[in-house]
């Protein structure tokens, strides 16, 4: 297995691998890009097929996390972790301070918070054993009631409003009253997301590959629930992917319909040139690591302390990035994500060590 020839090697600062006999722990953490602050990004445990597979998944999350914080300007740089495993049979407390004493190891680098496979109760066991983890306190959330610190309820809010941007601009719609919006995964920010979007007004379809929690949202949000590979044929206003990434893939791209692509997922491009194809066939993309940064900005504010009183204002903030986004491509005449590179690498380059606004 090679680490600097590797196809997602984007000149990471630092990867460890971890391991510990006794809890079965198999970790690996990458950090990308501090040159903005210490690393920030969540912890994904999942049955990977191998440790080739856990790397490629870690080093396009970390690198995507420092995109993210830049261009959601706030003081941190990019990291992630994974732990190679099944949450639902492998994970134990034992394995979660294992990885707690691996984050402690690299003395605030990385500061690790929750992601996919991964909860705040896992946080908090983490918190035994290093100092240097994000999203695990209560607190005021977004919209001012309690939060127990998970971040999910201000991911779905960020997309939301990232959607609205994005309808506004390619729609030229100020309101979501009958939009058709198909949301692709229905979990913790999913159903959130399609939760916000029901009330404003939109029509909704989901998919999910867990057939019951399928069900259970369709029949709460009063949405058509839809076998999850018939999701990309849809005729809809917005598509919404909101499950694992590479989704839009040389196989989807010329089967949506839908007129935007804004969701919840981390990498949902498989490559650069499936932003390009989706621009050729008129198809703006809210480009993912923008558009999903309200989990991040929440937890940033809790680990520093900030006044939550601003949380809400700074997620709102994504709309406004957007926007000037998808004016530059269209100007420049550019791919969405391609811009969004370009302005997130001005944020993150050497020397800017401070973010604005703190």
């Amino acid at each position: 297995m090679k680490l600097f020839t590797h196809p997602e090697f984007a000149g990471h600062e630092q990867v460890v691998f971890g391991h510990d006999e006794a809890s079965g722990l198999r970790a690996i953490i990458a950090v990308h890009n501090t040159h903005r602050g210490p690393a920030l990004g969540g912890l994904r445990m999942w049955p990977y097929a191998d440790e080739g597979e856990a790397l490629t998944d870690v080093l396009r999350l970390a690198r995507g996390m420092t995109y993210k914080s830049a261009m959601a300007e706030l003081p941190l740089g990019g990291g992630k972790s994974v732990i190679i495993g099944d949450p639902r049979r492998d994970k134990s407390e034992a394995l979660m301070e294992a990885m707690g004493r691996l984050v402690d190891g690299l003395g605030g680098r990385y500061i690790v918070a929750e992601d996919s496979g991964t909860t705040v109760t896992d946080m908090r066991v983490i918190a035994r054993r290093t100092r240097h983890v994000a999203g695990r306190r209560e607190r005021p959330g977004y919209d001012g009631r309690p939060s127990d610190g998970d971040p999910s309820p201000a991911t779905a809010y960020g997309v939301f409003v990232g959607i609205r941007a994005a309808v506004a601009h390619r729609l030229g719609r100020s309101d979501l009253e009958g939009l058709r919006v198909a949301v692709q995964g229905v979990g913790s920010v999913g159903r959130r997301l399609a939760a916000h979007l029901a009330a404003a007004g939109a029509r909704l379809w989901v998919t999910d590959i867990d057939p019951e929690r399928r069900g259970q949202a369709a029949e709460t949000l009063g949405a058509e629930a839809v076998p999850p590979e018939a999701v990309y044929d849809l005729d809809v206003d917005v598509f919404a992917p909101c499950a694992l990434g590479a989704v839009i893939n040389d196989a989807t791209v010329p089967r949506l319909r839908a007129k935007v692509v804004a969701g919840a997922a981390n990498n949902q491009l498989a490559a650069p040139r499936h932003g390009e194809a989706l621009a050729r066939r008129g198809i703006l993309y809210a480009p993912d690591y923008v558009i999903n940064a309200g989990g991040v900005i929440d937890v940033c504010y809790e680990h520093l302390g900030l006044d939550p009183a601003g949380l809400r204002a700074h997620i709102e903030r994504i709309g406004d990035n957007l926007a000037e986004i998808f004016r530059r491509a269209e100007r420049e005449g550019r791919p969405t994500a391609w811009v969004a590179d370009r302005i997130a690498e001005s944020r993150f380059a050497a020397g800017l060590h401070r973010a604005a606004g703190f």
